[in-house]
């Protein structure tokens, strides 16, 4: 079977033919339809993820398939159509534990459910479990464009809030507003962000993906109360904020990691999942691929997403 692998820090990940691994007790084996790329992905093989792994490994985080073979009384059985949670889905095969898989939703395609769990996860229990954010408050979204950034827009609405979408580009502003976004700012022809968010009546909720000037500049547009989640650096740096605003204005900053869920509270991700399976069930949600590339260019797929190109998940078919 096929394989992609990072072989050496700072270098793309290359294919490679390997025997097929055999599941041990309590895993199921899943055939891999699709894999998502994650900017985690990037800074694992960068060496620069906070949980470093050393090389060789197979990158991707989560993916999609369907199950080979699975342990009695798991509750999965050959043919079942899985999303799976688990390091290494950049694979044509793979082991897992009976917990990293969910049965999908009907009307859920491979490549909608590959790039689902982590960048709706982040963006739901970030906003309803950290910041509460409430029917009619407003919500800015930087770097609404990307993978995670989409879903947080389309959560937002969903939650009744009103929506204020902040990415790079016309073209990539016209699918933010697709998303749900009612008020759409280009970052790149936006001199003064945080006079823009202002004139738009302020923010409740910040949702940085971005970090950097941006971040500074949109909580300095925060309304009294509000709540600033910090959940990545795509801009290159984390914004230095000012925390005397934070201390006259009431306003919380919450640092944001997902994937420390499984250990800081595993209810909570597990109900936030739940919710956000019904909630596609229900027609309410629509993940958006914004880009699938086959195996074969992994390499292509990586320097895509290191460029910001894309909109929406990056998405490798196996």
């Amino acid at each position: 079977m096929r394989i992609a692998l990072v072989e050496r820090l700072g270098g793309d990940p290359v294919l490679r033919e390997v025997p097929v691994p055999q599941p041990g007790p309590g895993q199921i084996l899943v055939r891999m339809r699709a894999a998502a790329l994650n900017f985690a992905d990037l800074l694992k093989a960068r060496g620069e993820y906070q949980e470093r792994q050393d090389p060789p490994f197979a990158p991707g985080l989560e993916g999609a398939g369907e199950v080979v073979a699975a342990p009695e009384g798991s509750g999965f059985r050959p043919g079942d159509r899985v999303a799976v949670l688990a390091a290494g889905t950049m694979a044509e095969r793979i082991c897992v534990p009976v917990g990293a898989c969910t049965v999908l939703p009907p009307a859920m395609s491979f490549e909608q459910a590959a790039g689902f769990q982590i960048a709706y996860g982040t963006s739901h229990l970030a906003l309803a479990g950290r910041a509460g954010l409430r029917a009619g408050e407003t919500l800015a979204v930087l770097g609404a464009a990307g993978g995670v950034g989409l879903t947080a827009v389309e959560i937002g609405r969903a939650m009744g809030a009103r929506v204020i979408g902040v990415a790079r580009g016309r073209d990539r502003l016209d699918v933010v507003r697709a998303a749900g976004a009612q008020l759409v700012i280009d970052s790149a022809d936006c001199p003064d962000l945080k006079t823009a968010l202002r004139d738009g009546g302020g923010v409740d909720v910040v949702y940085d993906a971005v970090g950097d000037s941006a971040g500074e500049a949109a909580f300095r547009a925060m309304n009294a109360g509000g709540h600033f989640l910090v959940i990545g650096f795509a801009g290159g740096k984390p914004p230095v904020l000012p925390l005397n605003h934070a201390l006259v204005k009431n306003i919380s900053i919450h640092g944001f990691y997902w994937g420390g869920y499984a250990k800081l509270d595993p209810r909570a991700m597990s109900d936030s999942m739940a919710d956000l399976f019904r909630m596609f069930a229900d027609g309410r949600l629509a993940p958006v691929v914004g880009e699938a590339m086959p195996l074969d260019r992994i390499a292509d797929a990586f320097d895509l997403l290191r460029s910001r190109r894309s909109v929406g998940k990056i998405v490798v078919t196996l």
